[in-house]
C-alpha cells in the first residue's frame, strides 16, 4: 500500500508540473512521517526514502535513535520551542521553522557544541490565522542579515503554511507571496535561496503552480493521522 500511494504520489507531482510547464525534477517529495511509527517509517526507507518531516523535536529524537542504523535524515517542520534545540543539534539535519532571533541563536549555540551545521528554511507566516506561525515577510529582510555571523546554519530558502480555506487564489496568494519575496531577497543578498518548501497534502498542486521546490506530504502517502496518543 505505501509502495502504491508513493508512486501515486510521485504521478501527481508529474501532472502538476506538466500543468505549468515545469520539470517534474524540480519538485522534491518530503514526506511526513509525524505520529506515523518508525515500523512505518522503515518501510519507506526500504522503498528508497531517506528523508523524512517530524513535527516535534522530542518525536524526532525517539525515531532517530531507534532508527539510528538507517541513515535518515530528520527534517523538523513544525513550531520549536529554543529549549527544544538540543535534540534538532543532535539529531536533525534541518530545519524548515525557523522563525525568530531567538531561536537561531539557542541553535548556533548547540550546534556548535555538536560541531554541526544544518539546513534552515526561514519560515514565512502568509496566513492570517492565529494558530499559523512564522515571521512577518517585512521582517524577512532585517531577519536574514541578522542570520550571517551563524556558520552552523545553512540558510536555502524559505517554508510557508497556507491559509486553510476552500479559496484557491487565497491560498495561490499565500505562496506567491513568498516566492515573490525569495526572489526579492535572492536580488538584495546574493544568497542562491534554492529552496521553497511550500504545499501539502491538500493544496500542493496551487504550491507547484507558484514555483514550489518541494512539497510536504503526510496523508496522502501514509495515511489519516491518529492524534489520540499525541
Amino acid at each position: 500500500m505505501l509502495a502504491e500511494n508513493f508512486t501515486l504520489m510521485h504521478e501527481k507531482i508529474k501532472l502538476a508540473c506538466e500543468k505549468v510547464n515545469r520539470d517534474p525534477s524540480t519538485v522534491s517529495l518530503l514526506p511526513v512521517s509525524k505520529t506515523f511509527p518508525a515500523s512505518v517509517i522503515r518501510e519507506a526507507v526500504q522503498l528508497g526514502y531517506t528523508r523524512f518531516g517530524e513535527n516535534k523535536a522530542q518525536e524526532m529524537k525517539q525515531k532517530a535513535i531507534e532508527l539510528a542504523d538507517y541513515g535518515i535524515d530528520w527534517v523538523i517542520i513544525g513550531y520549536l520551542q529554543t529549549n527544544k534545540a538540543k535534540e534538532v543539534a543532535k539529531y536533525a539535519s534541518e530545519i524548515q521553522s525557523l522563525d525568530r532571533l531567538d531561536l537561531a541563536i539557542a541553535l548556533d549555540k548547540r550546534l556548535q557544541q555538536e560541531g554541526r551545521a544544518i539546513d534552515a528554511l526561514i519560515q514565512v507566516k502568509t496566513s492570517h490565522e492565529e494558530s499559523k506561525t512564522g515571521m512577518a515577510i517585512d521582517d524577512v529582510p532585517g531577519f536574514l542579515k541578522s542570520l550571517k555571523p551563524f556558520d552552523t546554519l545553512n540558510i536555502k530558502g524559505f517554508m510557508t503554511v497556507a491559509e486553510n480555506t476552500d479559496q484557491q487564489d487565497i491560498v495561490r496568494q499565500c505562496f506567491k507571496q513568498v516566492a515573490d519575496l525569495a526572489e526579492q531577497m535572492r536580488q538584495a543578498t546574493g544568497l542562491a535561496l534554492p529552496t521553497l518548501s511550500m504545499g501539502m497534502s491538500g493544496d500542493y498542486e496551487l504550491a507547484i503552480a507558484e514555483g514550489a521546490t518541494e512539497i510536504r506530504i503526510g496523508s496522502a502517502i501514509f495515511g489519516q493521522r491518529d492524534y489520540s496518543s499525541h
